[in-house]
């Protein structure tokens, strides 16, 4: 196998959207907007931060607007330049510019599994961090990004890593859990890991969160796998079977864009992380708290 250091990542992207349905018929979800971002491009610019400039992101039927908008957009910028908004100009001409980006169709939904299997050729047999398209992670205060972290513990024990969080309990049937052993603070060395059981059955309550640095004996292991959980090829199946993969309770929070509620609360939160923004939201939230108290 060749050594080499984590410099690729892949994005899967390619999930029809159905949780947010009727916004997703004509618009992926990745695309959805976080304040003024479309989710898709907070992955990114992890990866970006995290020194990854070759990333592939695996799209599907209907998902043009993800390559359209880290594209070059020749008619905005001549808009921009005409309206001699440079600051605007610099902001587009840097999404368009921002890092080596490939696309490839996983033509049939057949699972997480299988679209990252469409990865194999362009990792060339070296390690590659997996971001979901769907997930936004923002690293604690002076804290690396959770993709960089993750590559300092691959670093530092040579093998698959696994992000986690712990979760509530109700949420565990949404999750892969992993059954560890603690090796130091926030490190597991990972015995098994469930897709999405019962909270009755499951083994711990640490659940990926959608963040992976992954050797590529996967693809071995992917192809070998059978379908799964909702008769797909998933990841985690192909995960149990990885020599000493560690998890890794990573120093980030994590916004789950899969679903409305989380997609709303993400754009709040943030919202509120935003100087412009922050004291004016923040007295509109207080009025709907006094709206609340009075009825």
């Amino acid at each position: 196998m060749r050594k080499a250091g984590v410099r690729k990542a892949i994005i899967p992207a390619a999930g029809m959207g159905t949780r947010f349905l009727p916004i997703t018929r004509a618009q992926p979800k990745e695309m959805l907007p976080v304040v003024d971002k479309p989710v898709i491009q907070y992955v990114v610019e992890e990866a970006i931060s995290s020194g990854i400039e070759d990333i592939l992101i695996i799209t599907g039927r209907g998902k043009r607007a993800i390559e359209d908008h880290f594209d070059i957009s020749c008619e905005l910028e001549r808009k921009l330049k005409q309206n001699k908004d440079s600051r605007q100009f610099d902001e587009d001409r840097q999404i368009s510019s921002m890092a080596d980006i490939h696309y490839i169709r996983q033509k049939e939904q057949l699972g997480l599994g299988n679209a990252i299997l469409h990865a194999e050729k362009h990792c060339d047999d070296e390690p590659f961090a997996v971001l979901l398209g769907d997930t936004i992670t923002i690293p604690f205060k002076g804290e690396k990004s959770c993709t960089n972290q993750m590559i300092d513990s691959y670093n530092k024990y040579h093998s698959s890593i696994i992000a986690v969080e712990m979760v509530a309990r109700k949420k565990i049937k949404d999750y892969g859990i992993i059954d560890g052993n603690e090796l130091e603070d926030g490190i597991y060395s990972i015995k098994d890991i469930i897709e999405k059981p019962k909270p009755e059955n499951a083994p711990s309550n640490l659940g990926a969160i959608g963040r992976y640095v992954l050797t590529p004996d996967i693809f071995d292991l992917l192809k070998d796998t059978k379908p799964g959980h909702g008769d797909e090829i998933q990841l985690t199946d192909a995960l149990r079977k990885l020599n000493r993969p560690i998890g890794l309770v990573a120093k980030c929070r994590r916004y789950d864009i899969g679903d409305k509620l989380g997609w709303m609360k993400s754009s709040i939160e943030l919202c509120l992380e935003r100087e412009e923004f922050a004291e004016e939201l923040r007295a509109f939230l207080n009025t709907l708290n006094c709206s609340e108290k009075m009825a």
